[in-house]
This record gives structure tokens, C-alpha cells and sequence, in this order.
């Protein structure tokens, strides 16, 4: 070896030989992980499907129960939303979701769900909904909807967004 050359590397044979106590460590730890497991290494994949299967059993039995709405529920649901302009759904609450979970109750009463999204706001405390001086009837039939209610108020002039449409805004459940 020349006295020249940089001491401070690692020589080839040091290095392969930590790669390799390395490799030896993690063998070593997969052998154990599988001998003092209880169940096969697939048991949990296996049970995880067999649980998928029975909550689609269970949904397919339930479907087959549930009543087929007649075409006078049906028309009173569109009755109640007659006159009701789209609606953009906004989450500005801390409930992941939320705006969606609305989105999706409002669309089963029968209401045009256009926009969901998120809104970053600190002075909405409340479920409320915006409205254009047309809108309050309309936006009364929605508050009704809504789980847990919300507040009525005049769409403010610097709230833009979902110009034509009703703007209800979640904070809550």
C-alpha cells in the first residue's frame, strides 16, 4: 500500500464484509418474525377477503330487501326540489369529507349537486347557506336537508364563488 494514498477510505474487503453482517441481520430477523408468528403469512389476506365477501353479501341482501320507491315518492321528491337552482357544497370545517357525506344526502332528497369542494374560511362557524335575493325559498327547502340544520344568510358581495348556484357551506354533522 502507498503511504501517499488517502488512509481514511474504507478498504473494498471492510465494506463488502459490513454489507454482507447487514444482510445476515435481516435474514436473521424475517426468520424469526415468521417462527413466532401463530398464523401462515397469508392468514391475514385471506381474512381480510372473507370479510370483503361478507359486507358484499351483506349489501346485496339488503338491497334485495329494501323497497323500490314508487313512482309517487319519486315524484313528490321532485315536487319538494321544484324550483331549486344547483347547489355547490363546501366543506369549511376540520370533518374530513364532510362536503361529500352532504353532497351525497342532499343528491338522495333529490337536490342537482354541482361543485364539492373544501373552503378556507375562519368566519363561517356554522352549516350556512349563501343565496341570491331570488333564492330564499329555495335555499329554506335545502336547509331542511341539510344534517343538522343550517343558518339562511344573503350571499355577501365578496363571496364569488358558485355565482348562480346555492352555496351550502359545512362546518358540522
Amino acid at each position: 500500500m502507498n503511504a501517499d494514498r488517502e488512509t481514511n477510505r474504507l478498504p473494498l474487503r471492510a465494506g463488502a464484509m459490513l454489507l454482507l453482517a447487514i444482510a445476515v441481520v435481516c435474514l436473521g430477523l424475517g426468520i424469526h418474525q415468521l417462527t413466532m408468528s401463530d398464523e401462515a403469512p397469508d392468514a391475514g389476506l385471506k381474512a381480510a377477503g372473507e370479510s370483503a365477501q361478507a359486507a358484499a353479501s351483506a349489501e346485496r341482501s339488503q338491497q334485495a330487501a329494501a323497497p323500490s320507491s314508487t313512482p309517487a315518492q319519486t315524484s313528490a321528491r321532485t315536487a319538494d326540489t321544484a324550483g331549486v337552482p344547483k347547489l355547490c357544497v363546501l366543506n369549511a370545517g376540520n370533518v374530513t369529507g364532510l362536503a361529500g357525506e352532504v353532497s351525497k344526502t342532499l343528491t338522495d332528497a333529490g337536490f342537482k349537486v354541482g361543485e364539492t369542494a373544501n373552503l378556507s374560511t375562519g368566519s363561517i362557524s356554522e352549516n350556512t347557506i349563501f343565496y341570491n335575493p331570488d333564492q330564499e325559498e329555495a335555499a329554506k327547502k335545502v336547509a331542511a336537508a341539510v344534517p343538522g340544520g343550517a343558518d339562511l344568510a344573503a350571499r355577501p358581495a365578496v363571496f364569488t364563488r358558485c355565482a348562480d348556484e346555492l352555496a351550502v357551506i359545512v362546518v358540522s354533522r
